[in-house]
């Protein structure tokens, strides 16, 4: 039997596709159990779409190339070698920064040091749900970077995956979802892009072929 070797997201079949979107899953309901103990609030978090989309794709879904947002950015290292990358919108983030300081209004360009450091460590514990449910699932060892935080346009924050992962093939895996705080829903995307020598290694340790 000829295994074909994966060099492109595009060489992906609708197996491997649906092996990433448990993981999705499992990582949802991680992230849920870990927020909701971090802000002592209950949190809902819906069953992720999750799809690869190009990269021009994940712009326009999420939003205009001009729109203001700020981002998240956890790089892998070890056995999984990538980034994750949150995009937190206005919305998102005037929830979240009302639940940890009360009632005020916010601009993302006007951010203070400690909303900053609430942002981040959301966005550190959401991507840690998913790197937990790789590293559980596969045994593999998942390091990681200190998280980066940015606040610029959407497509300047999408130009930093383009540059790195562009030779590796056009698309990324989106993992959508819709993140529900005190009966407040809010939409939250985050965009999962390992190296492809980091998917053919996950997927050989899951035995999918």
């Amino acid at each position: 039997m000829v295994i074909k070797m994966l060099q492109k997201y595009e060489d992906l079949s609708d197996v491997h596709i649906d092996v990433l979107k448990e993981i999705g899953n499992i990582g949802s309901g991680n992230a849920s159990t870990a927020l909701s103990a971090m802000i002592g609030r209950e949190i809902v978090i819906s069953m992720p779409e999750v799809k690869f989309l190009g990269f021009q794709e994940a712009i326009e879904k999420n939003g205009s190339p001009e729109e203001t947002v700020a981002s998240v950015l956890v790089r892998l290292k070890n056995d999984v070698e990538g980034m994750i990358l949150l995009i937190v919108e206005h919305e998102f983030a005037t929830n979240v920064l009302n639940i940890f300081f009360g009632e005020k209004q916010i601009e993302l360009v006007e951010l203070n040091d400690d909303d900053i450091s609430a942002l981040t460590e959301i966005g550190n514990i959401m991507s840690h749900s998913y790197i937990n449910a790789i590293a559980t699932l596969a045994g593999l060892n998942i390091g990681v970077d200190t998280p980066s935080f940015a606040v610029d346009m959407f497509g300047a924050i999408m130009s930093v995956p383009i540059i790195e992962f562009g030779e590796v093939g056009e698309k990324l895996l989106c993992i959508d979802k819709i993140i529900e705080i005190d009966g407040v829903k809010m939409k939250s995307n985050m965009l999962l892009i390992p190296t492809v020598e980091s998917l053919e290694k996950l997927f050989g340790k899951l035995g999918v072929v």
